[in-house]
């Protein structure tokens, strides 16, 4: 196997949206891209940990290969997510990306300080959505090196 195909093989996603809309959307654009796998969709804070940590009904839950988080969810909002994740040694190598309405310049400040890979902002026009998918999945699929599960 060449650098190239063992570089691009299916990755596993986890999407932690509360926006059925937008989650809808989202999958619809990652699923056009072969890097893609599997999309795992939950939809609060307390959900992705529970996904995560395979408890109760994800306890065959795979284990994504890079995260899609929402930063404003009830229950538990985003970065009191991604700071559990990044305390935790069995998932803080796992690739965090925001996925935000918001531009913030705090918001923006304090995930990077919590350890988030990326934040991306959400764009409100289709076009400029899909191109954002477009390019978050060549660098993180096609090109970043991610770390094996």
């Amino acid at each position: 196997m060449n650098e190239k195909q063992n570089h691009t093989r299916a990755r596993v996603m986890l999407l932690v949206e509360d926006n059925r809309g937008e989650s809808l959307l989202m999958i619809e654009s990652l699923n056009e891209h072969r890097a893609v796998g599997s999309i795992s969709v939950v939809e609060d804070g307390e959900e992705a940990m529970a996904f995560l940590r395979r408890e109760g009904i994800y306890s065959n839950a795979p284990r994504p290969d890079i995260i899609l988080l929402d930063l404003n969810m009830p229950r538990k909002d985003g970065r009191q997510v991604l700071l559990e994740i990044k305390v935790d040694p069995k998932l803080r190598r796992i690739p965090v990306i925001i996925l935000s309405s918001s531009d913030a310049p705090e918001d923006i400040a304090n995930t990077y300080e919590l350890g988030a890979n990326a934040y991306l902002s959400k764009p409100v026009d289709l076009d400029e959505f899909l191109a954002m998918v477009k390019s978050l999945v060549s660098f993180w699929l096609d090109f970043a090196k991610l770390p094996r599960n």
